[in-house]
């Protein structure tokens, strides 16, 4: 069985998180409290305030996630055997001791890295910002950290900060750049937090007495140091930080004082996961595409290509870019953002499969991103699918069946009908339009030859050519005035 962050978390939220807090679990958003210690940001801001903080965010609404760590060395097989799960949580799911998972840095010298062709890729795919994990649950620093020296300057033979060399990278190519912390769990720190898994027992779910500690002395001694560090030490960056699996011990209280860091940094964007009853700026819907999104509402479907975040050798499902793109004009078409992730091996080098789909995406979005970026939800939303009368989802709600014809996107002046299924008669139909159509054309017509229309009351058909532009999207555009 194949695990990700919603199924460790799934029906542990009453065990492991305050009710104030919960853990996100099968999609569902982590419950908040406006009562807080410490008022963040969006607390205070006026609504133009926030629309201004989050422009460039909503705009961009395609992103690369990295998962890369220490995990890639044994990527997915200890002790001989292939282990169940996602790459990154190889600690945990094996029950691996402390000391024998921080003796695996000195075995860790990435050469292959590059930041520049890291960089090169994602603005090939068309992702606007990268967030790489700066530190994941098994608490090695992928940065230059003074703070503790599991880290990969000075524990491991590379000796280098990768992530400076991406925040100069992205300068230089014009990528925005964000940073996962797990602020809760830390397997490798004493009174680092962990989630249940196998066998492990509470209240802490430690499986080595070299995890056992105090949680809070744990955040001040190492997490909110790092943080610090992540915050100030490279230049313009991050312009997102990235927390994960929020546990009961983040206390409201403990939550305030990251909290009062991050108010430092007033253009930050910070997610739901902090934990503390802190709502953040986005929610984070994992691995999956919420049926009608979270209309009025900043959010990221964040995605693998296979079945794992970080490296696994013996994870070859990867998703076809067909899929990879109807995710992505699927998500914009509801306002949110596709957060898609890579996994780079132990020699810094991303799976060949990765890079070939993520060129191919880049090629379609060459021709049709302006039906991506800045764009704003479709005007219709039936086109998406709808609910069934009679069956039921895992928790025993209507399943929502979709529908893969077509799907839309709107700015103030265009409509963008990106069509999944060419019409058999080549005429494309809307029922109704609530605004009135001047022309149309294909946006992948370099010469953007205007397209027979036939308006009837509310209703419109396009005459579109025989055969498809483009065999997995084509977009067509109408123009529009109010």
């Amino acid at each position: 069985m194949n695990l990700n962050r919603r199924t460790f978390t799934a029906g542990l939220s009453t065990l492991l998180v305050a009710p104030s807090a919960l853990a996100q679990i099968e999609g569902e958003r982590i419950a908040t409290s406006p009562a807080h210690p410490v008022k963040a940001i969006q607390d205070t801001e006026t609504r133009a305030q926030r629309n201004a903080r989050m422009a460039w965010w909503r705009a961009a609404r395609f992103g690369m996630f990295i998962h890369w760590g220490l995990y890639s060395i044994p990527a997915g097989v200890w002790d001989g055997k292939e282990i169940p799960g996602i790459g990154e949580w190889i600690m945990n799911r094996a029950s691996i001791p402390v000391a024998d998972y921080k003796a695996l840095a000195p075995k860790f010298n990435p050469t292959g890295f590059n930041a520049h062709d890291i960089v090169a890729l994602a603005k090939a795919a068309g992702q606007k910002y990268i967030v790489i994990t700066a530190k994941h649950h098994d608490g090695f620093a992928m940065f230059d950290s003074k703070v503790n020296n599991f880290n990969i300057v000075a524990a491991t033979p590379f000796k280098r900060d990768p992530l400076r060399e991406l925040a100069e990278e992205c300068k230089k190519q014009g990528v925005k750049l964000g940073f996962y912390y797990s602020q809760d769990q830390d397997w490798t720190a004493p009174g680092g937090a962990a989630l249940k898994t196998g066998d492990h027992q509470p209240p802490t779910f430690h499986w080595d007495p070299a995890q056992n500690g105090d949680f809070a002395t744990y955040l001040h001694t190492k997490a909110i140091p790092q943080m610090k560090e992540l915050l100030t030490n490279y230049g313009d960056f991050p312009v997102v930080i990235w927390f994960d699996t929020p546990t009961k011990d983040m206390t409201p209280a403990l939550a305030g004082e990251i909290v009062e860091l991050l108010n430092q940094h007033p253009n930050l964007i910070w997610n739901n996961r902090l934990g503390g009853g802190y709502k953040g700026d986005t929610e984070t819907p994992e691995q999956y595409i919420p049926a009608t999104g979270y209309p009025g509402e900043d959010w990221e479907s964040c995605m693998t290509m296979n079945d794992t975040w970080g490296y696994k050798s013996h994870d070859t499902n990867f998703k076809s870019t067909e899929t990879l793109l109807r995710n992505l004009i699927d998500i914009a078409s509801k306002g949110g953002n596709y957060l898609l992730n890579i996994g780079p091996d132990s020699h810094g080098v991303v799976p060949a499969p990765e890079v070939e789909r993520l060129h191919e995406v880049g090629k379609w979005i060459a021709v049709n991103g302006d039906a991506i970026y800045g764009t704003q939800p479709t005007l219709f939303g039936a086109e998406a699918g709808s609910f069934s009368p009679t069956e039921k989802d895992e928790d025993g709600k209507p399943k929502f069946i979709p529908a893969w014809d077509w799907r839309s996107t709107t700015t103030p002046d265009k409509i963008y009908i990106s069509i999944f299924n060419w019409p058999a008669n080549s005429t494309f139909h809307l029922e109704k339009l609530p605004r009135k159509v001047t022309s149309a054309y294909l946006l992948a017509d370099k010469a953007r030859k205007h397209l027979k229309l036939i308006q009837s009351g509310d209703s419109l058909d396009v005459h579109l050519p025989a055969t498809a532009l483009d065999s997995i999207a084509t977009v067509l555009v109408l123009n529009t005035s109010k």
